[in-house]
This record gives structure tokens, C-alpha cells and sequence, in this order.
């Protein structure tokens, strides 16, 4: 369901892969995040999305009452985890918040692999 924000001037409907793709951008901006990984890749394998991919990796969910958006990523190896969650928690709200003027209720961050940087 796309996010709607009305005002007094009209209707604004913003599609759920444009707040995904606020949402992807936001996340690679942060250290220790090596890339997005494919939704509930639930066999253990997980690939790393490229660039044009990163939306594939994003779930949103429009409420009435604001956004959800589940983040799938795969990590740097030997960086705090918690940390890099954090980070992208408040970087993808953020984000999102100040390009559409809606609420974020809630990031979730779905870790599904660590990578080693060469």
C-alpha cells in the first residue's frame, strides 16, 4: 500500500520502491555495512545485491499510522554489529523522514551474512 500524505493544498502518494530506494541509498552510506542481501533468503545462502538491485533488498509497509521498513544486509566482518544496526537505523529514518515529511515507526534490521573485506 503506498504511503499518503495529505495537506491543504491536496494529496501526496508516494510508491513503496521510492520510499525503498530512500531506504537502500540511506543504509550504503554506512560504515560496516558491505551490502543488501535478498529478502528472507531462508536457505543460509544469501547474495549481495548490486547498486541497481538495492530495493530487493528493502521491505516497506505503509500503515495508517507510519512507515515500517525492514532492512535484509550483510555486514563487515570484525565490526560491532550492533553498532552498524544502529547507525542504519537512524540513518534510513532519517532519510526517509526529511525526503517525505511522514513518520517512521520502526526500522528492523534482518542481518543475514557477514563478509570479510578484501
Amino acid at each position: 500500500m503506498p504511503a499518503k500524505y495529505s495537506n491543504e493544498l491536496g494529496n501526496i502518494i508516494i510508491e513503496d520502491n521510492v520510499l525503498a530506494t530512500i531506504s537502500g541509498l540511506a543504509a550504503m552510506e554506512c560504515y560496516g555495512l558491505v551490502g543488501m542481501a535478498s529478502k528472507g533468503a531462508g536457505d543460509g545462502i544469501s547474495t549481495l545485491l548490486q547498486m541497481e538491485n538495492l530495493t530487493k533488498g528493502v521491505k516497506v509497509s505503509t500503515e495508517e499510522y507510519g512507515i515500517t521498513i525492514d532492512l535484509y544486509i550483510i555486514v563487515q566482518f570484525g565490526i560491532s554489529i550492533s553498532t552498524v544496526a544502529e547507525n542504519i537505523i537512524e540513518k534510513v529514518k532519517y532519510a526517509v523522514e526529511e525526503a517525505t515529511g511522514m513518520y517512521v515507526e520502526r526500522v528492523n534490521i534482518h542481518v543475514e551474512g557477514v563478509r570479510v573485506q578484501k
